[in-house]
């Protein structure tokens, strides 16, 4: 199981390193830097708003259905028709019921006109996820991390095409990128399910079994209030910004959570293939400490990495990727300073990744949504009070203590509940591969006196190393991995 996971996760992890970085750097930094300032900062808004309901969009059946197929592959043709009857239902629910609330939050005519774009792209993203997930369920990995890409590629062609090109690239408006979105996301999902109808023998009907739906819906209440609240405080602050502090501190917002979530791709590919894998591993009364230690492992020290070197070269990485650090001098400390906060919290996002989503295999729904209550309650008391006087560098602290604090007490509830081992050794390399980071990347940058681009890359070099030093990785481990690949 161990080699399965880490050669499935190799694989995830290559395609979408070739794919998603493009989208972000090349597409949406450029839409951010091409468009009318404020204007991407409320999109960015709106896309918060949208991710808050997303609630009533999901309802929890996502995980539901990928915890039931992972379990029980043989129900995907029974349940499938009733699931996708609920998904369209909930679909038309989330626009009308989010569209109410972005004008209860005041938003008004073109603002308005972006959420409905906005809300059909969450609406077809969830589609694609919906229908992903049964594919992951079914432990068809690879065909997964495919799928997974398959709308960026659009995207990158599309939007690449109207900001590139001379007859269109003076003209490039927020809502041609939304449009875009749109039709990709419809193609992804239309790919999906022909791949999944060939692959899990399902075909496209409704079930007109209400009771059934209901009843699906019903089992997964506890998901549905359980992603509502992690909506809420891992989204609130991009929203509360834009409504308290402007659309200005909106895009500074924007700017900054764009590398975080960039960053957070790879805990999501670990998140979605570990919940089918927890879930068959639990049922089958398999140890997960294997999976859990190699998981941790590999995104701990990297997620460090990249939470140092985020702090340490700040302005280096901002001036080079946002015009606007350098046309207003004012504003760029800000920049700076949310990016470099919002990075730390990078290694909590990843830690949560994987004990969350363990308790999520498990069933501890309880336990789950008391977590997520307590972070919500914190998030939004700091949002109001930072918020109003730091703006966007007070939404980045908000967000780093919401963030720190809940990865704590998910680590700790997930060791008490699957009894997870606890070795003072290896907590111990953890620490001090962190507390190494912290003086390489200080030393590198006062005592190299090179151009920042080489010691970004010397001080991930050397973390690198120290990686396989204090055997996080193991080149005997990958070379087993590489002469089985056959298995």
């Amino acid at each position: 199981m161990r080699r399965f996971f880490v050669k499935n996760i190799l694989f995830v992890i290559a395609v979408n390193v070739l794919v998603k970085p493009v989208w972000v750097f090349l597409i949406d930094r450029n839409v951010q830097n091409t468009v009318p300032g404020g204007d991407y900062g409320t999109y960015q808004a709106l896309m918060s708003l949208s991710i808050i309901f997303q609630t009533l969009l999901d309802f929890g059946i996502t995980n539901y259905n990928a915890r039931t197929i992972a379990m029980h592959p043989e129900r995907l043709t029974e349940v499938f028709p009733a699931m996708l009857s609920a998904r369209l239902a909930l679909m038309i629910t989330y626009i009308v019921i989010a569209f109410c609330g972005g004008w209860v939050l005041g938003y008004r005519g073109w603002e308005l006109g972006l959420l409905i774009g906005v809300l059909l792209i969450q609406s077809l993203n969830a589609l694609v996820s919906f229908i992903r997930s049964n594919v992951s369920a079914l432990h068809r990995f690879k065909t997964d991390g495919l799928l997974s890409i398959i709308d960026r590629l659009l995207m990158i062609m599309i939007c690449g095409a109207l900001l590139f090109l001379p007859a269109t690239r003076g003209k490039f408006k927020i809502e041609w990128f939304i449009a875009a979105q749109i039709f990709c996301y419809f193609v992804a999902a239309a790919i999906g399910y022909n791949i999944l109808r060939r692959i899990g023998n399902v075909r496209l009907r409704f079930s007109l079994n209400w009771n059934e739906v209901t009843g699906i819906m019903k089992q997964s209440l506890p998901y549905a209030l359980l992603i509502f609240q992690m909506s809420v405080y891992n989204r609130a602050d991009a929203m509360m910004v834009e409504r308290i502090s402007g659309k200005q501190q909106a895009d500074i917002w924007a700017a900054a959570f764009r590398l975080l979530e960039v960053s957070n791709m790879f805990g999501l590919m670990f998140a979605t293939m570990l919940l089918p894998m927890f879930g068959r591993m639990l049922a089958q009364k398999q140890d997960v400490h294997t999976i859990i230690r190699l998981c941790v492992n590999m995104m701990l020290p990297m997620s460090v990495t990249v939470a140092v070197a985020s702090g340490f070269f700040a302005p280096d990485i901002m001036n080079t990727l946002y015009k606007a650090c350098t046309t207003n001098p004012l504003a760029a400390p800000d920049y700076y300073m949310v990016f470099a906060v919002l990075m730390a919290s990078f290694p909590a996002w990843c830690m949560m990744y994987i004990y969350s989503t363990l308790l999520t295999a498990n069933g501890s729904l309880k336990y789950l949504n008391i977590i997520a209550f307590a972070g919500m309650v914190v998030n939004l008391t700091l949002n109001f009070t930072l918020i109003p006087t730091h703006h966007a560098v007070g939404g980045a602290v908000t967000s780093f203590v919401t963030q720190t604090l809940l990865s704590i007490i998910f680590i700790i509830v997930a060791w008490r509940t699957v009894k997870l081992p606890v070795s003072p050794r290896w907590l111990l390399a953890q620490f001090f591969f962190i507390a190494a980071c912290f003086g390489l990347a200080w030393a590198i940058r006062n005592f190299i006196p090179a151009w920042w681009i080489i010691q970004l890359v010397l001080f991930g070099a050397v973390s690198l190393g120290m990686m396989f030093l204090l055997r996080f990785v193991s080149v005997k481990s990958i070379m087993q991995i590489k002469a089985n690949k056959g298995e």
